[in-house]
């Protein structure tokens, strides 16, 4: 990784508060990201500053260094989906009771940063009970969780439900939650992770079986309520298909197509054609793609549902009730091994990035 400094933009407060930033400068591999000093930036009006205690590796990230994110922003930039962090700064009609206190944000990009501004509408209180670490492994990975699990399938104690990569992120909390709604859960995941799974209250299933399919509908032989499906491509028709009458097909994701050379937008576009094709068909099957950012376009009711939800999940996490699935914290500056060791496929639940003063990768 290079390593360049900037004293563009450094503000009255001085060198204390200048920000490391991981930048992807193109289409690279983990060993061509950017490590910059800048000065940190001024909260502006309805801003604040957050001081980074922890980020994550997600898919998205791993898309977006290969330019494969379905809308990710022109290069350079700034990677990382989310973040927790304290505030210590608040910017003019912001509360300043607001500083000193944990918040969790939801940024898509810019997360991989010791400091950031974010508006003050979109930050999420994280207990103080909980640490830093294990509440980021809830932010991007909960909201998703819980809202494919009970506003998408909507869920319902007694159903069966079939989970693919159980052992990622986004797939070991959609298996706690499933389960703590009363759900039996069958996840697929490579054997050297299926005892992690059995622990969570899943029933593993390899995902390299030839056989998948077949094993699959065995486990479940009237068909499943409902099967969440990161992976994309062909395999999505046998996802489909092992559902029961009435049940809900929830596609989040192109996976398998993760290393294809081509357009970016074309995998997506062709899974949401194929969903609105069956969608279409006398069925009463139901297939969904799930985009965090849907609700979006009304930005008052998509905040305050997001609050809802993750605080529900942090409440969760705070009670014992989820146990947080940390694969390794790494430094900020090692941005390029975590991101390499995320994208490794050895590791169960996510990678989470941390300052560069705390503890190294080797806590795993």
């Amino acid at each position: 990784m290079r390593e360049t400094y900037t004293h563009q933009n450094v503000s009255e407060r001085g060198a204390a508060t200048v920000t490391t930033q991981i930048v992807l400068p193109g289409v690279v591999g983990p060993e061509g990201l950017e490590v910059r000093h800048v000065g940190a930036a001024t909260p502006g009006p309805g801003e604040v500053l957050l001081v980074m205690e922890a980020t994550g590796v997600s898919f998205a990230e791993q898309q977006m260094r290969r330019g494969k994110y379905y809308d990710q922003p022109a290069f350079p930039f700034v990677p990382g989906y989310d973040l927790v962090g304290r505030v210590t700064e608040t910017g003019p009609g912001v509360d300043p009771a607001l500083r000193g206190r944990r918040y969790a944000a939801l940024t898509k990009t810019g997360g991989w940063a010791s400091h950031v501004v974010v508006s003050a509408a979109d930050l999420v209180e994280v207990p103080e009970s909980v640490a830093s670490a294990d509440a980021e492994t809830l932010v991007v990975n909960g909201i998703t969780a819980w809202q494919m699990l009970h506003r998408t399938a909507k869920v319902e104690a007694g159903d069966t439900i079939v989970v693919l990569g159980a052992n990622g992120g986004v797939g070991s909390t959609l298996v706690q939650l499933a389960r703590i709604a009363g759900v039996r859960v069958i996840g697929t995941a490579s054997r050297r992770h299926h005892d992690q799974l059995r622990d969570l209250g899943a029933t593993p299933v390899d995902y390299r079986d030839p056989d998948l399919h077949g094993r699959l509908r065995g486990l479940a032989p009237g068909g499943v309520c409902a099967v969440f499906d990161h992976v994309g491509g062909e395999g999505v028709v046998d996802s489909f298909q092992l559902l029961a009458p009435g049940g809900t097909l929830v596609s989040y994701g192109t996976a398998s197509t993760r290393d294809a050379t081509g357009s970016a937008k074309a995998p997506v576009l062709k899974l949401f054609a194929r969903l609105m094709l069956w969608n279409a068909l006398p069925n009463s099957r139901h297939a969904h793609f799930y985009n965090i950012w849907a609700g979006l376009r009304n930005a008052d009711a998509f905040r305050a549902q997001l609050r809802t939800d993750l605080g529900q999940v942090f409440a969760l996490l705070a009670a014992g009730s989820i146990q947080p699935q940390v694969a390794a914290r790494i430094p900020l500056s090692r941005a390029a091994d975590a991101l390499r060791l995320a994208e490794s496929g050895t590791v169960a639940g996510k990678v989470v990035l941390v300052p560069d003063e705390e503890a190294p990768s080797t806590d795993r």
